[in-house]
């Protein structure tokens, strides 16, 4: 469970910056077509929280928010009505980082020269042009490379801090995910599906007798159509010229289906049927429906070996947010944080 860096938020404030070829030190806003849907993105680095005494502004909260919403520089702004939830997120999320880098600096933890400069190679070349290098250097760094050094080791100390106290240790083994499939078979139930096509005749909703009298020798007509298709193909061709059921622009299939979705008439025909074979015809209230199974699949439990991948990754997410969520509350219990 890679935790994302926060050197990518600089680089997606960077390139906002670059591309509107902002000032150093100005008011950042993208307000050039910003829609009544979105609020403008607006940056003028006034502190937005303190964490012992660190300043946090608003230039940090947006990268933040950028990485949550990366969408935000297509559609000039953030949406209004998630705006809140994401600038609530992002300033938690700064909040959590200025943490661990603080509980890295206690920890008296070092990044070598050498790791450092990798990551400010592989951050320079994600720029579109030395020039625009250059400009999110005067626009966000002050000119600075020192600068942009001191950002990218906070954020490689961060990332040491999350891989020892979290990463690895929300590794999952093969006996953990063994236990917990052995622990809940019911999650690796599979019920019974079909997948087949129909073709429907039906009827006004309050026919006569005599309505009812002409659907019924329409659709046994239909069912002698029906019977003579050879394949997938014709019925498929039939259905979508003379079926009167939604499905007829797909040639009537169905795709997958659980049997419990389905009407217990239905179910019953499909039961007693090998794959390929056309049904007879199957009424349900007034409606009357021909149907022509492609697959069955039996009611099942899923082999572990089926499902063990996505399950060792599922409980790695969990131990990973939970690891992640207590080292949070540790570090704040010890914190003074301040909103501005």
């Amino acid at each position: 469970m890679k935790y994302q860096l926060p050197i990518c938020g600089f680089l997606a404030l960077a390139l906002s910056a670059a591309s509107a070829q902002m000032a150093s030190h100005s008011p950042t806003a993208i307000t050039n077509t910003a829609s009544a849907q979105t609020s403008p993105l607006q940056v003028s680095d006034k502190p937005v929280a303190r964490v012992n005494g660190a300043v946090l502004t608003d230039r940090d909260l947006l990268r933040e928010m950028y990485m949550i919403f990366p969408y935000a520089q297509q559609h000039n702004g953030f949406p209004k009505a998630q705006e809140a939830e994401i600038r609530q997120g992002a300033l938690e999320m700064i909040i959590f980082e200025e943490l661990v880098y603080q509980e890295a600096v206690r920890r008296k933890l070092t990044i070598s020269p050498e790791k450092l400069n990798r990551a400010q190679a592989d951050f320079r070349g994600q720029f579109k042009s030395p020039d625009q290098y250059q400009q999110y250097l005067q626009t966000e760094m002050q000119g600075s490379e020192q600068k942009l050094r001191q950002q990218m080791r906070r954020s490689l100390l961060i990332e040491q801090v999350l891989k020892t106290d979290v990463e690895d240790k929300s590794a999952v083994s093969l006996a953990e995910v063994q236990a917990y499939y052995a622990k809940n078979p019911a999650k690796y139930q599979q019920g019974e599906t079909f997948t087949f096509q129909s073709i429907s005749v039906v009827p006004p909703l309050k026919d006569t007798p005599e309505q009812a009298k002409q659907a019924r020798g329409k659709a046994e007509d239909a069912l002698r159509q029906a019977k003579a298709t050879k394949s997938y193909q014709d019925f498929g061709l039939l259905a979508e010229k003379i079926s009167e059921d939604d499905f007829r622009v797909n040639m009537g299939d169905h795709k997958v289906v659980p049997a419990d979705k389905l009407p217990p008439q239905v179910v019953k025909a499909l039961q007693s049927m090998p794959a390929g074979q056309v049904s007879g015809l199957i009424q349900i209230e007034s409606a009357f429906t021909i149907i022509r199974l492609n697959a069955h699949t039996a009611p099942r439990k899923k082999p572990l070996s089926e499902v063990k991948t996505e399950l060792k990754t599922n409980l790695q997410k969990s131990k990973y947010e939970k690891l992640r969520s207590n080292l949070a509350k540790q570090l704040r219990s010890k914190a003074k944080i301040e909103m501005v």
